[in-house]
This record gives C-alpha cells, sequence and structure tokens, in this order.
C-alpha cells in the first residue's frame, strides 16, 4: 500500500496545492471554498476562476486550510481540515462552550489512487493535525457509502474505524460525527 506523507498547506506548498486542485479531475471548479465562503465574497464568485484567489489569500495570510498528501513528492491528496470558526457553512451541533472544534469537510485523491484506503491515511493524519494544533474536537461530515452525493466528505465507516462518533443527521445524507481528541 501507499504510504502518503503529509504537509500543511502553507505559503511553502500553495504552489502543489494549485497542481493539484488543476490537476486532470482536479476539484478546480470549487478550490474547497463552499463552506468557507462568505457573504461578501459569495456576491462576486460564481464559479472556480473566482474562487481560486479568496483560497489563496487564505493560504497567503497564513490560515490552516489543511493537509496535502505526497507520494514520492507528488500531491496526489487533500484534506480540508480547519478550525470550525474558519468555516461559514458547516452546519451540525453548535460550538461546546470552551471546547476548540475543527472540522474535516473535503477529502480528494486523484483518480489514479482511489479504491486503496487511502482515505484512512486521510482521515488519520487530520486527526494528528488537529491534535497539534490542540483541538478538542474534530468533527467530520459523513455520508453512508451508496450516496448518491456529498462523497467527497468521506464515508461514515471510515470515520468509525478511525474513533468518531455519530452526533447528528444533517439533512437526509450527511451526518456530523466527532471525535474527542483532548480531554478536560
Amino acid at each position: 500500500m501507499v504510504r502518503l506523507a503529509f504537509k500543511p498547506v502553507s505559503k511553502a506548498t500553495g504552489a502543489d496545492f494549485v497542481r493539484l486542485f488543476e490537476s486532470p479531475g482536479g476539484p478546480s471548479y470549487c478550490w474547497c471554498m463552499w463552506t468557507r465562503i462568505t457573504k461578501d465574497e459569495a456576491k462576486v464568485t460564481g464559479d472556480g476562476k473566482a474562487r481560486k484567489p479568496l483560497m489563496l489569500k487564505r493560504i497567503d495570510e497564513g490560515v490552516p486550510v489543511g493537509l496535502l498528501g505526497y507520494e514520492a513528492g507528488d500531491p496526489i491528496a487533500w484534506v480540508s481540515v480547519a478550525s470550525r470558526e474558519t468555516f461559514t457553512h458547516v452546519g451540525g451541533p453548535q460550538d461546546e462552550p470552551g471546547q476548540k472544534i475543527w472540522s474535516i469537510t473535503c477529502m480528494y485523491l486523484k483518480r489514479s489512487h482511489r479504491g486503496q484506503g487511502l482515505a484512512h491515511q486521510l482521515i488519520g493524519a487530520a486527526i494528528k493535525f488537529a491534535r497539534s494544533r490542540k483541538a478538542d474536537i474534530l468533527e467530520a461530515h459523513a455520508v453512508e457509502p451508496d450516496s448518491p452525493s456529498y462523497r467527497n466528505m468521506g464515508f461514515i465507516p471510515a470515520y468509525e474505524e478511525a474513533g468518531f462518533e455519530k452526533v447528528e443527521a444533517l439533512g437526509t445524507r450527511r451526518t456530523v460525527m466527532r471525535l474527542r481528541l483532548q480531554q478536560h
């Protein structure tokens, strides 16, 4: 099995982030902005081309947005993991008073690497990253494996295997799941 190396998206890895998103089949249509976009930004953005500079601005400002997964130095995977306060549209239960909550909102693997169980590595890297940032809780918005939509958020069984527990349904397909990282 491929072992991915992970790096946070930052100014130093920003070019790799762009390369992955603009690769054939990459998620350049959204730039992982739909959960982050503010009302003011939404007024001026209608497509991926308009969302790209918004994401790059966040990266340039040092806002954590997620991790890149590398195979032999080539970026082949992405997991959006950041403080819940950086997202405007994640839904689910409100923050628990005094708790630092981080969210996984999206995962992407190049098509050539899908079906190999690498999502487990993405989830594991997100857990490690959130824990290193002193998050108390990591949440995900998962779907069943046969879901016709929101598949980029990850599947419930993979999160359960990593120790996440179901918290509440979010619409008819998504389920908010949480993992406690720090004990108080």
